[in-house]
């Protein structure tokens, strides 16, 4: 069966009950039918003084195109955590349309391990991230009204910063000249999840937060060099009026019926790629164990979950999950591609213990890279059906030969909960140890330094070079105060450096910055490495081919 069908025969169950699970009221939710919710944030104000759950944090090491498996492992822990009686909820960033009709698919999860209704959180789900795009592209007509009817506020136009957003991946919008009424500009379009009002929603706190980082967002610069922010537009109260309801995490279930919030999507290559801070706030108040997922390797999502979720959430994780597989170990030993239709060659299947024991290099970095945030660590060996006992066992010794406080085997995909319960046993062995959790920076340290710390504790790098431009943008940024702020990395995930040619753990490379951003809402600033694009574009055989709507049962059928 496919996962659409696996997802499609599933016995949901009434998501009130399932928000019961976790003590939520009845009148806490607001309904989407009758399997998916919205739920209030005045739960926050309920539970303020309970006690807060164990914060789990799963990430992976660097992953082949296809991806390791890190989402299905996540709603597979917290389904054994479940099994062996646990309180547990996972929290999960909504998947992005971009990718859905792109190459990539959904991101629900595979096999046994999915979280549903996996076509509408694919989809529209309750229509968050149309309600940020609104938001977005609201302030973008508002900024170009303003320049219209008199530019009062002495805009420049050569030095304005807010780009448009777009929900789906279209390569043309990557550059862009608007219309002669305002006087021609170059601009661009960027994937919704690669918009500020993204992350501003995930990282606001309440609906007051949401509304003040909505008007700090900066738009650019007034011709006397002065910095222009939203809320000098009168648009913030509108833009937050947009957001009112898109603020509130969405309550959905896994397939065995444990409780799962699907709210917000940064990509975790070009944003900070990770859900809400509300839906784990309202997850660890209600749960024994919450299970949330980082965006790609720990060197980007994890790495960004540390050093700016965390210090904005208060949060601190109990222990973190580091996803493998022997694909992705023998990719970066040599030992194949993983490509799309071709993983299968000779040498990502069959025996071959030399380009695993090369590629575990790979793995080690990525267990240094939490132990260096003080979060124990426990190595999820994710076993496809014709893995090898021996080489699966391999894994397992050397990880915690690297410094893994256990190593576990897991066969949620293929067998649910059931199949993740030695993880789960492992991942609650490993959180009663005591985490001293610390940050990779501080904050008063100058941008250069936290970026340069960043691509050498974490990606292994000789050094960083600024280009010209993202030097001019770094003194900008610093002596408009915003140096302070944490720093948002965006690179290639498929590899531990900036080139995705670089597998393994490579030495001696030298990481180029070309750009950096200013997000001052969101509260970090983006630095942008040569090569990334924060609009993607489709492959040549979009996904979206292949989807489509059966005219007589009404059923989606070919979503991946």
């Amino acid at each position: 069966m496919t996962d659409l069908e696996i997802a499609q025969s599933a016995n949901s169950r009434p998501i009130v009950d399932i928000a019961q699970q976790l003590g939520i009221h009845h009148e806490e939710l607001v309904q989407y039918g009758t399997n998916k919710a919205k739920v209030s944030l005045g739960l926050l104000d309920r539970l303020k003084d309970g006690r807060k759950g164990r914060y789990v944090l799963v990430t992976a090491i660097t992953p082949t195109a296809l991806g390791e498996g890190k989402t299905t492992t996540a709603i597979g822990l917290a389904m054994g955590l479940t099994r062996l009686g646990h309180r547990t909820a996972v929290t999960l960033r909504q998947p992005s349309l971009g990718p859905v009709f792109g190459i990539k698919g959904g991101g629900t999860g595979g096999g046994h391990a999915q979280v549903i209704p996996m076509e509408d959180i694919n989809l529209h789900l309750t229509g968050d991230a149309h309600a940020v795009a609104a938001g977005h592209n609201l302030l973008s007509a508002f900024l170009d009204n303003h320049l219209f009817h008199g530019n009062s506020l002495s805009v420049d136009p050569a030095r304005i910063m807010w780009p448009r957003a777009l929900g789906v991946s279209d390569r043309a919008l990557r550059e862009v000249l608007l219309g002669a009424e305002t006087g021609k500009r170059p601009s661009q379009f960027v994937i919704t999840e690669a918009s500020e009002v993204m992350a501003v929603l995930a990282l606001a706190a309440n609906r007051r937060d949401l509304r003040d980082r909505l008007g700090r967002i900066l738009v650019g610069l007034t011709k006397s060099g002065a910095p222009l922010v939203a809320q000098d537009l009168g648009c913030v109260g509108s833009m937050a009026v947009l957001l009112r309801d898109a603020l509130l995490p969405n309550l959905v279930q896994t397939l065995e019926g444990t409780p799962a919030f699907v709210h917000t999507g940064p990509f975790g290559n070009i944003a900070h790629g990770n859900c809400s801070v509300v839906s784990d706030a309202i997850a660890l108040r209600c749960a024994d164990f919450v299970v949330t997922e980082a965006g790609f390797g720990s060197d980007l999502g994890a790495e960004k979950f540390f050093n700016i979720k965390c210090r904005m959430s208060g949060f601190k994780p109990s222990v973190a999950v580091v996803v493998a597989t022997l694909r992705a170990l023998k990719v970066h030993g040599g030992g194949g591609v993983a490509k799309v239709g071709t993983w299968l060659a000779s040498g990502l299947t069959g025996p071959n213990q030399e380009a695993l024991s090369k590629g575990f290099a790979n793995l080690e970095q990525h267990i240094a890279n939490v132990r260096a945030h003080g979060v124990p660590v426990v190595v999820a060996v994710n076993a496809f059906k014709n893995d090898l006992p021996t080489e699966l066992d391999w894994v397992r010794e050397r990880s915690l030969e690297a410094g893994a406080v256990d190593a576990a085997v897991s066969t949620h995909w293929a067998d649910g909960g059931k199949g993740a319960e030695h993880l789960a046993a492992a991942v609650v062995k490993a959180s009663d140890r005591p985490a001293n959790f610390a940050h990779l920076y501080e904050l008063s340290w100058p941008i250069r330094k936290k970026v340069e710390t960043i691509a050498t504790k974490m990606y292994g790098a000789e050094r960083v070079k600024f280009e010209p431009e993202a030097e001019r943008q770094m003194e900008m940024a610093e002596a408009l105060g915003f140096g302070q702020l944490p720093v948002c990395m965006a690179k290639t995930p498929l590899s531990l450096s900036h080139d995705s040619a670089l597998k393994g753990r490579p030495t001696g490379f030298t990481v180029p910055i070309k750009e950096l951003r200013i997000f001052a809402g969101a509260g970090f600033v983006t630095a942008i490495c040569s090569g990334i694009r924060l609009m993607p574009g489709l492959p040549k055989k979009p996904a979206g081919e292949r989807i489509d709507l059966d005219p007589v049962s009404g059923e989606i059928v070919g979503l991946s």
